[in-house]
């Protein structure tokens, strides 16, 4: 066997029903865990409640993500129609969503590093541009607070809809914990509220003060993407919206839970109507605690652990050191570079031996979809060797076939993920045992649990939500108990934006 051959194995094994199905009961038996006894993982938001559909209003909307800033306008028609077809869910989310304004922007790692005050006004000049032109075409009046809905993709702790305490956070970020984030947004709009002094008048201060904002409502990405989709489509009685999933810069996935299966702690930041229903859980489910189950089936390799231990954070979210877009890349780099072991580093592409040089973007853009005959050109360009010929259509090959295997292994881990996710909660149950049947019934009505998605990793990485979902619909058949139901992948299209304005309409009623 070669060495790439061990390296594609090693990367593989998990990759069966057995390990997966193993994997997902662990991953259940974890969350239940965590849940109860964590203070880290499966937070509580204010959300208790699913949007109805009959939401209205005009809001200002924005998403800080880990790669980027997006900020627009979401009105709210209010308008409900049932879906019973899949080619009427485009029109009916028309019809009860309208969008204006948007604009997006990346985070510079400047800003990230820099003090947060620097972020922080940086984003107040992006949200008074928009503001700034939705005035000048009559959008909105200029007499009226403007209502503003935050969806922030970071661990927060909170216990209304309005405010938020920040949590310790990854991507890149280096802000610190326990800073009120509504107070920090106003804090970076407010200098466009004020009227300027001589000589102060710039183009992103103009001499008219803009109106001031009231943050209506505060959530994360998950739940905004939960939310979204679960306003935007009134479901058919036997489909309903049951998760939400990111898988983009990392990962996350939020759920609704019944409170008695909580931390006390948890169950005390709830209000009092809260504790009978079910309180929508932001899981974190990448934080450190939570890849047992990965540790316990020795999924993680010797690549996996190098790039913890050299990480930002070692330790911090080892199940996204695995799965999310923020490292697939490096995790590619760090195999394709053992596979050189007889190859003399001389000519080894120095770029290439830098840490986090082979970013996940190029393997989704570039090598996952680029002619063979021409990728090699393209390699050299990008890394280029010493040695002229370095970039062999057999190397060439090689890394291919590494960052498919990456990829797979991420899909799959995080559909099982999802199934552990949904067997904690009693959406599903798992078993190994068939099911035993006499004749074959002449219907079965589907009970259709949607997963609603959003993120750049699993909307454009190619073949990614494919394998996602065909590893779903197989770990479900194998499953046993699970007759009749059915996990679908459903696009939150621009779910954090979205889920901001919706949450901002049910926090505004």
């Amino acid at each position: 066997m070669t060495v790439l051959e061990h390296a594609l194995d090693e990367l593989a094994s998990c990759l069966t029903i057995d390990t997966l199905l193993d994997l997902a009961r662990r991953f259940s038996e974890t969350y239940q865990d965590l849940a109860k006894n964590s203070t880290e993982h499966f937070l509580t938001t204010p959300v208790t409640a699913l949007p109805t559909g009959r939401e209205q209003g005009h809001f200002l909307a924005i998403d800080v993500g880990g790669s980027n800033l997006r900020v627009g306008f979401v009105e709210l028609t209010g308008q409900t129609t049932t879906i019973n077809d899949e080619s009427q869910a485009n029109d009916c989310i028309a019809n009860r969503i309208r969008r204006s304004h948007d604009k997006s922007w990346p985070i510079g790692d400047h800003l990230k590093m820099d003090q947060p005050e620097d972020l922080f006004l940086w984003i107040g000049d992006c949200m008074a541009e928009v503001i700034s032109e939705a005035i000048n075409s009559r959008t909105i009046p200029t007499d009226r607070h403007v209502q503003l809905g935050v969806t922030f993709s970071f661990p927060m702790a909170q216990t209304t809809l309005s405010e938020a305490t920040l949590l310790p956070m990854g991507k890149g970020f280096a802000i610190a914990s326990k800073m009120n984030l509504a107070e920090m947004l106003l804090a970076g709009y407010s200098p466009h509220c004020a009227i300027p002094s001589k000589g102060s008048v710039t183009a992103s201060h103009p001499e008219e003060p803009l109106p001031r904002i009231e943050i209506a409502a505060i959530t994360n990405d998950t739940v905004a993407t939960f939310l979204s989709l679960a306003y935007a489509v009134k479901a058919a009685p036997n489909s309903r919206v049951a998760m939400g999933l990111i898988v983009g810069t990392g990962t996350n996935a939020t759920i609704p839970m019944k409170p008695t299966n909580l931390h006390p702690e948890k169950q005390s930041q709830l209000r009092g109507e809260s504790h009978s229903g079910s309180v929508v859980i932001n899981t974190e489910w990448t934080i450190r605690g939570t890849d047992a189950p990965l540790e316990a089936l020795h999924i993680k390799t010797k690549w996996d652990r190098s790039l913890d231990e050299n990480s930002d954070a070692p330790g911090f979210q080892p199940f996204e050191y695995m799965t999310s877009g923020r490292y697939l890349g490096e995790i590619v780099r760090l195999v394709f570079l053992d596979t050189l072991y007889d190859t003399d580093i001389a000519s080894v592409p120095r770029t290439l031996q830098q840490k986090n040089a082979l970013p996940t973007w190029f393997l989704s853009e570039v090598v996952a979809r680029l002619d063979k005959g021409l990728l090699p050109t393209r390699l050299q360009e990008k890394y280029p060797s010493d040695e002229a010929g370095f970039w062999t259509p057999a190397r060439t090959s090689s890394l291919c076939d590494i960052a498919r295997a990456v990829q797979q292994r991420s899909s799959a881990l995080i559909a099982a993920a999802c199934i552990g996710l949904l067997e904690c909660v009693g959406d599903i149950v798992l078993s190994t045992e068939a099911v035993q049947q006499l004749g074959t019934p002449d219907r079965v009505d589907v009970d259709e649990l949607v997963i609603a998605y959003t993120g750049g990793t699993i909307s454009q990485y190619p073949c990614w939500l494919s394998d996602c979902q065909q590893w779903l619909d197989d770990l479900i058949t194998a499953s046993g108990t699970n007759q009749g139901k059915r996990l679908v992948l459903k696009e939150a299209l621009d779910g954090g934006i979205i889920g901001a304005g919706v949450l901002a309409g049910m926090g505004s009623q």
